[in-house]
């Protein structure tokens, strides 16, 4: 009895222990956009005001920044999505040696660094007289992303049953209609989550960006350029309506499936 009420408290403590780990660091940086400092600190406490926001609604440059972040971020789904989709369709048809060569061929951009990446990009497409911007940012980014897309849709094809494709042929079904009314369903799951993943994945993306953004800075290298000329709690005013925005979010969804789920019971 002891030893079960130990397990216990320490696996109490455990949990504890991960979520402080997870969430202290956010409600600091939280607590700091009310500091008056204007370094982004809570200690010393110099004293509490709101004025953060105003400096964040007025950076222009933040809003630049924050705008070619999303814009690359939507153009990188646009092109690693097809790319990762087709990729794990694709290995699920190839037999034999081959496809573990290009398996390994397809993941090899997710174990290459990011530095790589971007400076392998931009020499590359230099040759053909593209500069560094949004457009050889969303190649370059699309070149590992599209990897994680294709990871987590050939996770879910491992699961499907090929039977289902033969009978729709057999009744005679063409190839498209297969994909569209049997296989696209089944892989949704895995393609609305490979996007949510592709889409942070490069908003979060610094070391690739950082070399082939050229003048159209985004906003990891926008912060990482005030980190060394003068960092403002204004990026933690940012930070804040940013995670308030992904909590809204999820809790909208969250709302939404348990009332389709108790919609479906009654």
């Amino acid at each position: 009895m002891s030893s079960s009420r130990f397990f216990s408290w320490a696996l109490k403590a455990y949990l504890a222990i991960f979520f402080a780990y997870l969430f202290l660091p956010l409600l600091i940086m939280a607590a700091a956009t009310f500091n008056e400092s204007r370094f982004p600190t809570v200690t010393p406490w110099t004293g509490t005001t709101l004025r953060w926001f105003s400096a964040l609604w007025a950076d222009g440059g933040m809003w630049d920044s924050l705008a070619n972040s999303l814009l690359v971020a939507v153009g990188v789904l646009c092109l690693a999505l097809p790319i990762g989709v087709a990729s794990a369709l694709f290995l699920t048809t190839v037999e034999g040696r081959g496809k573990s060569f290009i398996y390994a061929l397809i993941l090899s951009p997710l174990l290459t660094p990011g530095v790589i990446i971007g400076i392998s990009t931009l020499i590359f497409w230099r040759d053909w007289g593209v500069n560094g911007g949004i457009a050889l940012t969303i190649i370059a980014q699309s070149a590992f992303i599209a990897a994680y897309v294709m990871l987590m849709v050939a996770a879910r094809l491992q699961r499907f049953d090929r039977t289902l494709e033969r009978a729709a042929m057999d009744l005679g079904a063409s190839q498209w209609q297969v994909f569209r009314r049997i296989l696209l369903p089944y892989l949704r799951p895995a393609i609305l989550s490979a996007a949510v993943l592709a889409f942070l994945q490069s908003l979060e993306n610094y070391n690739t960006t950082l070399f082939v953004a050229g003048y159209d800075t985004t906003l990891t290298v926008y912060i990482a350029s005030k980190v060394r000329t003068g960092l403002t709690p204004a990026v933690n005013a940012l930070a804040l309506v940013m995670i308030l925005f992904t909590v809204g979010l999820a809790v909208i969804y969250e709302l939404k499936r348990r009332r389709e789920a108790a919609r479906r019971i009654a």
